[in-house]
């Protein structure tokens, strides 16, 4: 018997457990590497927003432009592919094409770092299906309060 297969069994992980685990380990150190040099999180955003297709990357460039401009101590980086923005290696906001997702509508979410706990029931998922004057500055104020 391999000492090293028993002991990998007695851990109860399977192989594909053990490659995720190794994934994320890489991830985590990718993030840091980002974390480090936000040129490279904003080259990663504006590289995945290139790569949509109309009018999701419309979209995402303006709210590329109106999160940095609200937020600026938030950091560009892309979450399951996607522009995401964070503030100390934590995702406050997201934006999530339709194409990709296949859905009918893009949506901009909030992590539940965003500080916009009001009472006991509060939206942290906003459908977009495109941005007049009256939604950017319903986002700006969102974006705000999340980073306040």
């Amino acid at each position: 018997m391999n000492p090293k297969k028993d002991t990998q069994k007695s851990r109860g992980f399977s192989d594909d457990e053990q490659a995720a685990m190794k994934a994320r380990a890489q991830e985590l150190k990718a993030e840091a590497r980002m974390n480090k040099d936000k040129a490279e999180g904003e080259s990663a955003v504006l590289a995945a927003i290139a790569a949509m297709k109309e009018p999701d990357r419309a979209m995402a460039k303006r709210l590329h432009a109106i999160i940095k401009a609200s937020a600026p101590a938030l950091s560009p980086k892309t979450w399951y592919g996607m522009p995401a923005y964070a503030r100390d290696g934590n995702v406050v906001c997201f934006f999530q094409s339709a194409q990709k997702f296949k859905t009918r509508y893009a949506t901009l979410g909030f992590s539940d770092k965003a500080n916009l706990d009001e009472g006991a029931l509060w939206p942290v998922v906003f459908a977009l299906k495109e941005l007049t004057a009256k939604e950017e500055a319903n986002i700006v104020a969102l974006v705000k309060k999340a980073v306040s």
